[in-house]
C-alpha cells in the first residue's frame, strides 16, 4: 500500500487521537473490573474500530459511552434513565422545592390546610332533579292506595311537600285523587273529600284546586267511558269542596254555560242542586252517607240480620256476600256469624240449618270470615246459651247439631267442638225408654 498508511498504523493513530482527547480514560486493567455496562460498551467501540471506514463514528460513539451518566443496575437491565426524574419512586415527597408550586386551598374541614377565611366565594348547595309529570302520576297513585288503607292526612301531605313541586304538577294532585275515586266504595270518596280539604291552606291554594276542577270537568267525556256515574260523582264532589271552603262559591255559577260537553253540564248541574238545598252546606257533610266502621253497631247488626232474611228468601249466595262487602266492615265479621246461629236456633228447621251451613261454607273458602271469626262467634253463642233456651227450649240441641254439620264440611275448628257441653240439659228422651239418654251419634256424645 504505497502513498498511504497501513489499517495497522490509523487504528494506532486513533486510539492516540481518543487517547488525546480523553486522559482519563480507564486503562483495560480498571475496564475489566469495571461493570458489566461499561464493558459492554467497550465491546461495541471495539466493534466499530475494525471497520477502517467508520473511524470518525467509533470516535463519536466510544466518547459518548463513556461519558454517559450510568444509572443501570448491576445485571444492566434498565434503560439508563433516572428513575422518577430524581423525585424517588412510591411514598415519597417528590423533588426539593415540589412543594413550592402545590396550591394549598381547599374545602375539607379536616385538612391541615384548611382555610375558613377562603371559603366565603364557595357555596355547596344540593340540587332536586324535576320530577316529570308521568312520575308524579305514579307517585301520586302508589301513595293515594296506601291513603285508603291507613287515612293518615298528614302523611301524605309531608311526602307531597317534601317534592317542592310547582303549581302547575301540584294541580294534577286533585285531578289523579278524584280519578281513583270514581270508581271506589262511599268509605274512599268520604276519605278523598277529607284529604282535599285538609290539603286546602297547607299545601293548595284555592286558585291550584279551581284549575283542578276545571280539567277534570274537561276530562269527564274519557272518564265517563270507564266510569258511567262520573258526572254525578264529580258534581258531588264538587259541592264538598264548595261547603268545605276549598272552592269559591261562584265556582259552579261562573263555569255554568262556559263548558260544552254534556257531561261537564250535568256535574254543574248535580253541584248546583246539592248547594241549592234547605241546609245544603250542613248536609254536604254526609254527601256520601254513612260508610264502614263509622256506622252504629246497632245499624251494623240490623243490616246483617236483614241480609240473612233476604238469603233464606232467595237463597242467593253470591248476592248474600255482595251484600256484605258492601258494608265494609270486614273485622266485625264475627257478629254474621253469631246472628246466623241465632237464626238456626230460632227457627229449628233442617232446611234453615242447611241453608245457612252452606253460606257459612262459601264465605270461609272465600276468606272473607277467618278462623278466629267463625270461633268467636260460636263461642259467644255457647255463652249466652242459657239465656237463648228461655225462648228456643231446644237450643242446645239444635246448636250441638248444627255444630256437627259444620264441622263435617270442615270449616268449624275442632276446638270449638271441645268447648261445647257434653250433655245440654239432662232430660229423659221419654218415661218409657228406661231412662235412657239420646246419643247423636258423635264419638258417643250424649245430648238431650
Amino acid at each position: 500500500m504505497s502513498g498511504g498508511d497501513s489499517p495497522v498504523k490509523r487504528e494506532s493513530s486513533l486510539s492516540a487521537d481518543v487517547d488525546n482527547d480523553r486522559p482519563d480514560v480507564l486503562s483495560a486493567a480498571e475496564l475489566a473490573e469495571g461493570d458489566v455496562g461499561t464493558r459492554a460498551m467497550i465491546t461495541g467501540a471495539k466493534a466499530l474500530r475494525r471497520s477502517p471506514s467508520k473511524d470518525t463514528a467509533y470516535a463519536v460513539a466510544l466518547k459518548k459511552a463513556l461519558t454517559k451518566d450510568r444509572h443501570q443496575t448491576r445485571s444492566g437491565k434498565g434503560r439508563g434513565a433516572p428513575k422518577k426524574r430524581g423525585a424517588g419512586g412510591k411514598g415519597v415527597w417528590g423533588k426539593l422545592g415540589d412543594e413550592l408550586g402545590v396550591d394549598a386551598f381547599t374545602t375539607d374541614i379536616h385538612d391541615p390546610n384548611y382555610d375558613s377565611d377562603g371559603q366565603d366565594e364557595y357555596r355547596l348547595k344540593s340540587v332536586r332533579p324535576e320530577i316529570t309529570e308521568d312520575q308524579y302520576k305514579q307517585f301520586l297513585e302508589e301513595m293515594f292506595h296506601e291513603y285508603f288503607e291507613h287515612g293518615d292526612t298528614i302523611e301524605v301531605i309531608e311526602s307531597i311537600k317534601e317534592l317542592k313541586l310547582n303549581d302547575k304538577l301540584l294541580q294534577k294532585t286533585v285531578q289523579v285523587l278524584i280519578n281513583l275515586a270514581l270508581d271506589r266504595k262511599a268509605t274512599v270518596r268520604e276519605l278523598s273529600s277529607v284529604l282535599i280539604s285538609d290539603m286546602y291552606g297547607s299545601l293548595l291554594s284555592q286558585d291550584v284546586i279551581s284549575k283542578s276542577f276545571a280539567g277534570i270537568l274537561s276530562d269527564l267525556p274519557d272518564l265517563t267511558i270507564d266510569a258511567p256515574e262520573a258526572p254525578t260523582v264529580v258534581g258531588q264532589f264538587m259541592a264538598r269542596a264548595v261547603a268545605d271552603d276549598c272552592l269559591p262559591p261562584k265556582f259552579v255559577s261562573s263555569f255554568k254555560g262556559a263548558v260544552e260537553s254534556s257531561e261537564a253540564m250535568v256535574a254543574l248541574e248535580k253541584a248546583e242542586v246539592l248547594l241549592s238545598l234547605k241546609h245544603g252546606i250542613v248536609r254536604l257533610d254526609n254527601v256520601w252517607g254513612v260508610g264502614g266502621g263509622i256506622r252504629p253497631v246497632k245499624t251494623l247488626m240490623k243490616k246483617m240480620v236483614l241480609l240473612l232474611k233476604e238469603y233464606l228468601s232467595s237463597g242467593d249466595v253470591k248476592e248474600a256476600i255482595r251484600c256484605l262487602l258492601d258494608l265494609e266492615v270486614p273485622h266485625f265479621h264475627h257478629e254474621l256469624v253469631y246472628e246466623l246461629l241465632i237464626l238456626v236456633i230460632e227457627s229449628g228447621k233442617e232446611n234453615t240449618s242447611t241453608a245457612m251451613s252452606m253460606l257459612l261454607k262459601a264465605l270461609c273458602e272465600a276468606c272473607y270470615i277467618t278462623t278466629d271469626q267463625m270461633t268467636q262467634g260460636f263461642v259467644r253463642v255457647l255463652d249466652n246459651l242459657s239465656d237463648i233456651q228461655l225462648d228456643s227450649p231446644q237450643a242446645f240441641a239444635t246448636f250441638d247439631n248444627f255444630a256437627d254439620v259444620c264441622f263435617n264440611q270442615g270449616f268449624l275448628p275442632n276446638r270449638v267442638l271441645k268447648e261445647l257441653p257434653g250433655r245440654g240439659r239432662k232430660r229423659y228422651v221419654s218415661e218409657g225408654d228406661g231412662g235412657r239418654l239420646k246419643e247423636n251419634g258423635r264419638n258417643g256424645h250424649i245430648s238431650s
